[in-house]
């Protein structure tokens, strides 16, 4: 009997799963953080061990019987990341064909009724991969605010920050984020708040975005406005993959996927209407598959199977085990 083997490594934890030519999974490992930002190389390559063989275990299956394997890794963003990358995979000893991609691509398999179109991350950053009909990859960088990509957590903290001392100093309109960031930090109010951040006292990290989104609710008009803002940030992304894949002429689908998704509506309404400028066709779904059922699909493509008669199986059977 032949397997297929799906990796989906994260910043915090990493997932495999084995699964046979009609999509029914047969086996499961779980392991601790693989992203190589996070965790180093060797942590990686640890990851993908200990994964491993708890899926092997969970299967009664050797290694021997894998047939393809895809790995979605966080992380993988750069052509230079790419050797490091394939050594980790390389000292897991498997003979199987594998495909490695950024695990934004193995949420979009997962995601999309035929297995392409663009999917969209929104949570602690913010990234873009797509892929067209014939599997032509397009993807923004996720370099966040040093290269101009907006949507994630990680730049509208700060620019929610920038806006209380704005507010402060008189250049910008008061808003509720001042004392709601201040209630934040434990602060004695504002200046205190600024200072105490300025010189390293305090610290506002990705964890404050539920401040920014609650007060958006309350009616803040500032921090609406920096909801629309990370909105607009995404359907940059988006429109700039679309380009990439020339994708403008065809119905694609969105797959959202991330914390800040499904928070305020406003966030995708803003992204959709950008994306919509370009690609009028474009529709947004929600990533309801676990991504590591992408992954098991990408071992399949890698393989050279059909993955199409399989996807509800493994999507099914995935859900189940998660």
């Amino acid at each position: 009997m032949k397997l297929y083997l799906g990796f989906d490594v994260g910043g915090t934890k990493t997932r495999a799963l084995i699964a046979d030519g009609t999509g029914h999974a047969v086996g499961a490992g779980l392991a601790g953080a693989g992203n190589y930002e996070v965790v180093g190389w060797e942590g990686l390559a640890t990851a993908l061990r200990d994964a491993l063989a708890d899926a092997l275990a969970s299967a009664g299956v050797a290694a021997a019987d894998v047939a393809g394997v895809g790995f979605g890794i966080s992380g993988y963003d750069w052509p230079g990341e790419r050797q490091p990358h394939l050594d980790a995979i390389e000292s897991l000893g498997l003979g199987a064909p594998y495909t490695l991609v950024n695990d934004a691509m193995i949420g979009l398999i997962a995601g999309a009724s035929e297995g392409w179109g663009v999917a969209i991350i929104s949570g602690t950053g913010a990234n873009c991969w797509g892929r067209d009909r014939t599997g032509r990859l397009g993807h923004t960088t996720g370099g966040a605010d040093m290269l101009g990509e907006y949507g994630g957590a990680d730049t509208l903290v700060p620019e929610a920050i920038r806006a209380v001392s704005k507010a402060f100093t008189r250049r910008g309109p008061a808003t509720a984020l001042s004392e709601a960031l201040v209630r934040h930090t434990g602060a004695s109010g504002v200046e205190d708040l600024l200072e105490g951040l300025f010189v390293g006292r305090y610290e506002i990290g990705t964890d404050a975005s539920p401040v920014v989104f609650g007060s958006a609710s309350a009616g803040d008009a500032v921090a609406q406005s920096l909801i629309r803002w990370a909105g607009r940030g995404l359907g940059s992304l988006l429109t700039g993959v679309v380009r990439q894949l020339s994708l403008q002429h065809e119905p694609v689908e969105v797959v959202k996927i991330g914390s800040l998704f499904g928070v305020s509506p406003v966030l995708e309404q803003e992204m959709m209407s950008v994306v919509r400028t370009v690609a009028p066709a474009a529709w947004a779904v929600d990533l309801t598959a676990p991504p590591v059922a992408g992954a098991v699909m990408l071992a399949m493509e890698t393989a050279g199977i059909d993955v199409a008669p399989a996807r509800s199986n493994i999507v099914a059977s995935a859900a189940a085990l998660d």
